[in-house]
């Protein structure tokens, strides 16, 4: 069995086509949820923020599915103070151009400050603070000097914990041309320069979340950064770490896409939700490792390439690649019967047909199953292969299975008034 899926698998692999553009996308995603309209939402999703954004989905409180895009370094860290908000009715802090000073340590005494603010002050510039905390006499200064209109100032706690905070904040002063003042280093607020501090567009900030758009840092540096994370992606063997990773490559060079998905019912909405997060998952493996012709055509091209191995082997290992040959038709011969038609008629028709010709259902014709967009994401295909051989093989090998047995359950207690 092992044999024959590790042929399969190359075979599969040799004939997946790399996803081309939006188009493609749309394709694979429509396929898994059934839905023409969340395959378009997705593939905009993707479009708008590469392969090394982030898409995440979250439930809407309208009916409609909306599509958000989050331009710029975004971390979920807001105001510390609401005295700091310069629009009210919005309830955020916006400043435009402003300097940014990054810090891991905690600012509580505002003569740290004092050399830093004099200079912006005569620059006529704003600050945004990212610091570990800031808090007693150098919080109470600055939200005073705000509201009497002497300078305009807002902070905001640095984000994460620990080492991956002094990697996050790392990240933010690389996108802004700034520098990270580290008690690890030494540093000193009160040596603070204005060179030292990073620079953007716009910063904006919620009450739970800031967002750093068009930072000033060199691209040779932020490109030199992305690197670095990606390598250690790949070095990683922690799927948690892995997926921190890249968010943090996201907020660097993809961008962040929000899907909310709105619905009349929460029924509805919940389950509308659970078919988009498969989707998105289809998808992202279809961009991993290519698309594949669908409805179980895939593994129907590979059985010549298996039934060769019939002449190499004989006794009980030609058994488990005879045994791999049916289970390659059984996606084709189960859709078939599904759509109401004979599935073994269909399956053997098919075997007949050139490479990539399948049995469309919905048409009930024989189709290049490509160009009607029928596909299915190599990776799925591959692991669903590999994960039952895998399974088989325990179960051949083992001769058991560890279950639940279902007890039955007792009859109802007689209520009262029942007779």
């Amino acid at each position: 069995i092992d044999k024959a899926v590790a042929v399969a698998v190359e075979a599969i692999g040799r004939n997946s086509k790399a996803v081309q553009g939006k188009n493609d996308i749309s394709r694979v995603a429509a396929i898994s949820a059934n839905d023409d309209q969340i395959g378009m939402e997705i593939a905009n999703a993707m479009e708008s923020v590469t392969n090394d954004g982030v898409i995440t989905v979250e439930e809407s409180q309208t009916m409609g599915t909306e599509l958000e895009i989050v331009e710029g370094m975004q971390f979920e860290r807001g105001y510390i103070s609401a005295y700091m908000v310069t629009d009210p009715t919005k309830m955020e802090v916006v400043f435009d151009e402003p300097y940014i000073l990054i810090t891991d340590k905690k600012i509580s005494n505002i003569q740290d400050l004092l050399p830093l603010l004099e200079k912006i002050v005569q620059n006529g510039k704003r600050l945004v603070v990212i610091a570990e905390d800031v808090d007693g006499e150098a919080l109470s200064t600055l939200i005073l000097n705000k509201l009497r209109g002497t300078f305009q100032c807002a902070a905001a706690k640095a984000p994460g914990f620990g080492d991956r905070r002094k990697e996050m904040l790392q990240d933010i002063a690389v996108l802004t041309g700034g520098k990270v003042i580290s008690s690890d280093l030494g540093m000193e607020l009160k040596e603070v320069e204005l060179t030292d501090l990073g620079q953007a567009r716009q910063v904006k900030m919620g009450k739970d979340n800031t967002v750093i758009i068009d930072g000033a840092g060199a691209p040779e540096d932020l490109k030199a950064r992305v690197t670095a994370i990606r390598a250690q992606i790949e070095e990683t063997t922690s799927d948690f770490d892995r997926e921190k990773l890249q968010e943090r490559l996201a907020k660097l060079s993809g961008g962040v896409a929000v899907i909310k998905v709105g619905a009349a019912t929460e029924v509805e909405m919940k389950e509308r939700k659970l078919r988009i997060e498969d989707a998105l998952s289809a998808t992202r493996a279809a961009v991993e490792e290519g698309i594949v012709p669908g409805g179980g055509t895939a593994f129907i091209d590979v059985l010549g390439d298996v039934a060769k191995l019939l002449d190499e082997l004989e006794g009980d290992e030609r058994t488990g690649v005879m045994i791999v040959l049916r289970a390659l038709e059984e996606p084709v011969r189960q859709i078939a019967t599904n759509g109401g038609f004979d599935g073994s008629v269909v399956c053997e028709h098919v075997k007949s047909l050139e490479s990539g010709i399948g049995f469309d259902v919905l048409t009930e014709k024989y189709s290049d199953m490509v160009s009607v967009g029928i596909v299915d994401p190599t990776k799925v295909t591959r692991s669903a292969l590999q994960n039952a051989a895998s399974i088989a093989s325990i179960l051949l090998t083992t001769e058991a299975v560890v279950a639940s047995i279902p007890e039955p359950e007792p009859m109802m207690p007689p209520q009262g008034g029942m007779y």
